[in-house]
């Protein structure tokens, strides 16, 4: 058989080695293969290793030279809020005087100033906002995105944010999956019936069941917003409809948010920043994903999630960036690996294992990416770095030289081609 593309010259690949959920230590067992090529047909892996790839060439061949670079999975960010109208630095001023954020909730900021101006802006402008985030995280070495409604708070505006999101998957490189995130605030016309909204966003579930625009349901679980009692009658429903779950718990008080995740058997609990270590522990003997947000704590100025316990007691933890215009406003996955080592105490191979095959898990995509396999697709990063350790150590750079997505070269140099 040969191929169409060959990666020559690497330095070393380093990949999870199973297409398995890692949990403990099994996040630094990782697959290391020195003085390597990898050989691409049809977008898919068909060999990678140590040795002579003389016999998968052929005439047309494209040969791609790694320069002696490291070469890893394609990142995978599964927690952003990417379709957003506006900006909130109109806020920054508060944040950095220490107001906390259910404050600002409470004076018509955050979620709910962006609501509005997600509401005010048409289709054509939230897809060139989006497709300009989603080719910053390209650049960054980012294949694969899960994106959350969440800014429409009503089901026109919710439509069409998991529209755009549709029509990017469409177009751009980068495979884009869509979560409708409906329970993300209490809208103000709904403030004094939040019942009657809940059962709103149940019946939008459906319609949006029925047209392919979601294959997940998200609720932010929280106090002041949607409590445990609120999150399950949600939950439920959208478990009826067929739709895989995810839930943002114990992000700011100890609610318990995790144990009702792991409990309905979500597809990943995120932030986890306040949860109890009595849930940490059933977290472990679960398949829900710890899906940690460190860009958050940090631009917040908060505490980070024990992310270490998680792993010493052998969770599934993953990293994401929580790109968002009011906690989290950078498409940096690549900062999100460096705070996960800095702040949380992971070991590179960990941080490297919770931004691919354990989010290639949680959404459902194990067997297709989040590693570098035979027979998966062929989404690679190449760094211009000799090893791991220093992507981590040297943070504040873009560290991704060469981009591939299913077999074909997207970026090249650190720009799209």
């Amino acid at each position: 058989m040969v191929a169409d593309t060959i990666i020559y010259n690497i330095k070393e690949i380093i990949t999870p080695h199973r297409s398995l959920a890692h949990r403990g230590k099994e996040m630094r067992q990782l697959e290391s293969v020195k003085d390597a090529f990898i050989a691409i047909r049809k977008g898919k892996i068909i060999d990678y290793g140590k040795g002579n790839h003389s016999k998968y060439l052929s005439d047309t061949t494209y040969l791609h030279d790694a320069h002696n670079c490291i070469v890893i999975p394609g990142l995978i960010d599964s927690h952003t809020h990417l379709v957003h109208g506006g900006s909130r630095e109109h806020e920054f001023g508060k944040k950095i005087k220490g107001v906390p954020y259910l404050d600002i909730l409470k004076q018509g900021g955050g979620i709910l100033s962006t609501v509005e101006a997600t509401r005010n802006s048409d289709f054509g402008t939230l897809f060139q906002k989006a497709r300009k985030s989603l080719d910053e995280m390209l650049l960054l070495g980012v294949t694969t995105v899960e994106a959350k409604s969440g800014y429409g708070l009503n089901y026109e505006t919710e439509v069409k944010q998991l529209e755009v999101a549709k029509k990017l998957n469409e177009i751009h490189p980068i495979d884009v999956i869509s979560t409708y995130l409906g329970a993300h605030a209490v809208p103000t016309e709904y403030k004094d019936n939040k019942d009657e909204y809940i059962n709103a966003v149940i019946k939008d579930m459906a319609l949006i069941r029925n047209n392919d625009l979601a294959e997940s349901v998200d609720v932010f679980c929280e106090d002041s917003v949607y409590n445990l009692e609120d999150t399950r009658k949600i939950v439920e429903a959208a478990k009826k409809l067929g739709f895989f779950v995810r839930l943002h718990a114990d992000e700011i008080h100890p609610m318990g948010g995790l144990g009702l995740a792991v409990e309905l058997n979500a597809s990943s609990a995120d932030h986890l920043i306040a949860a109890s270590n009595e849930d940490i522990k059933k977290l472990s003997k679960s398949k829900t994903v710890a899906n940690l947000l460190p860009s958050t704590s940090f631009y917040l100025n908060k505490d980070f999630a024990n992310a270490r316990k998680m792993i010493d007691e052998g969770c599934i933890v993953s990293l994401s960036s929580d790109y968002n215009p009011g906690s989290s406003p950078s498409e940096n996955l690549q900062f999100s690996m460096q705070l996960g080592c800095n702040k949380m105490r992971l070991r590179p191979k960990e941080v490297l294992t919770a931004v691919t095959i354990n989010p290639a898990y949680g959404l459902g995509l194990k067997e297709k990416v989040g590693s570098i396999a035979k027979g998966k697709n062929a989404d690679i990063v190449i760094m211009d770095a000799s090893n791991l350790e220093y992507i981590m150590y040297h943070f504040g750079v873009n560290h991704t030289k060469d981009v591939f997505k299913n077999g074909k070269l997207v970026v090249k140099d650190r720009q799209i081609i």
